[in-house]
């Protein structure tokens, strides 16, 4: 976590709560789990880009945050992973 607070100074930014952590961290896994491992990251930077839009019209990170996540969840497919997800479980 010590990391993640001196990444966030360096660019300039509030560090993240604990809960705004496991919120990335869980909608990464439900991206990686149920979609493509590969695309998790850009999944989640396209999450913080929407938080940021959020922000800039109004509502705090942590409500931004939560509609950003719920957004997102309401993209995922019902079913298993898509084909070559790579998903061993």
């Amino acid at each position: 976590m010590e990391w993640l607070d001196r990444l966030a100074q360096t660019f300039e930014l509030d560090a993240p709560t604990n809960q705004e952590i496991v919120a990335v961290l869980d909608a990464a896994r439900d991206v990686a789990h149920g979609v493509e491992r590969m695309i998790t990251p850009v999944s989640t930077f396209l999450l913080g880009m929407n938080v940021e839009r959020r922000v800039r019209a109004g509502p705090s990170r942590q409500e931004a945050l939560t509609s950003a996540r719920a957004a997102l969840e309401a993209t995922l497919p019902a079913g298993p992973a898509e084909e070559g997800s790579g998903d061993t479980e």
